[in-house]
């Protein structure tokens, strides 16, 4: 039997004030999430994930160069610090944070730090929103390194990131590329997407077959005050069934054993990868409307 633990750490920004300097928000939030990080420790999670740009506010309502500066190399000092956090728990931990690729290249990534404090690698976000109160494309290059596939210490892990959510294919992709458990770090406001929060990745997880672990920030972010971070991250199965949920306006972490089992049983039973038919496919690849 192969059955884990999983853990999703959802946060206020602890430092909502625009005057204070841009690393010191960020050390502000590294230092609440290391709390949590412990308290997820305790709870005995094996693998973690934290939430989109986990190390400061969700700026992207702005178009303010000053959150160039929040920006940082991956690997790079966060991943150092967290990489030693996580060699100590033997937890595996995604870490989203805001990439500095080269002098004027950003993109929003997410780490992948074994339990034993290895840097597995990096996902940078694909899809790039760019609509009222979310102007991610005045901060992010779409990502290039594809949807990869991370072999921790317990269980094959993958990452989309907020807005991906939204697009079946790179899900596909990863469900084809051996991904046991998905993580979706994202940030996302009340309104009509918190009615697809709970509809999309379950269906992404019964078409794919994997567990997914969703995790949203929580609280209203000033000066932009684009609406309220509902939290509510939670884990679903293979067959799209919640396991764990978190409330709409605390910090805390969620936890939920994963029976890793349950992907074969679950796939036997639905055969979704033998009947699918790419041969017939080829036009998602064509430049259609």
């Amino acid at each position: 039997m192969r059955r884990i633990i999983g853990g999703l750490i959802q946060c206020a920004n602890p430092l909502n004030d625009e005057t204070k300097p841009v690393e010191q928000i960020k050390a502000a939030a590294l230092e609440r999430h290391l709390q949590l990080i412990e308290e997820a420790a305790r709870l005995g999670v094996q693998v973690l994930s934290l939430q989109e740009i986990f190390n400061g506010p969700y700026f992207c309502p702005s178009q303010d160069p000053r959150w160039y500066a929040s920006a940082e190399a991956v690997p790079g000092p966060t991943t150092e610090r967290l990489a030693a956090v996580a060699k100590q728990h033997r937890m595996v931990i995604v870490v989203p944070l805001y990439e500095r690729a080269a002098p004027g290249v950003y993109y929003n990534t997410a780490a992948v730090i074994d339990a034993d404090g290895t840097y597995l690698g990096k996902y940078r976000k694909n899809h790039i929103p760019h609509v009222g109160g979310f102007w991610e494309k005045f901060f992010f290059k779409p990502g290039n390194l594809g949807y990869p596939i991370f072999n921790t210490r317990y269980a094959r892990v993958g990452v989309y990131i907020c807005y991906d959510r939204h697009f079946p294919e790179g899900a596909r992709l990863l469900g084809l590329a051996g991904a046991e458990v998905v993580f979706n770090p994202s940030a996302t406001v009340e309104g009509i997407s918190k009615y697809l929060w709970k509809l999309e990745q379950p269906a992404h997880a019964v078409a794919n077959g994997f567990f997914m672990g969703c995790i949203n920030r929580i609280g209203v972010e000033p000066p932009w005050n684009i609406g309220r971070f509902y939290g509510n991250s939670y884990f679903c199965d293979p067959r799209g069934q919640t396991l764990a949920e978190g409330s709409g306006d605390k910090d805390e972490v969620v936890v939920a054993e994963l029976d890793l089992d349950m992907i074969d049983e679950v796939r036997n039973l639905w055969q979704f990868y033998r009947d699918r038919r790419p041969e017939t496919y080829g036009a998602l690849t064509q430049l259609l409307p």
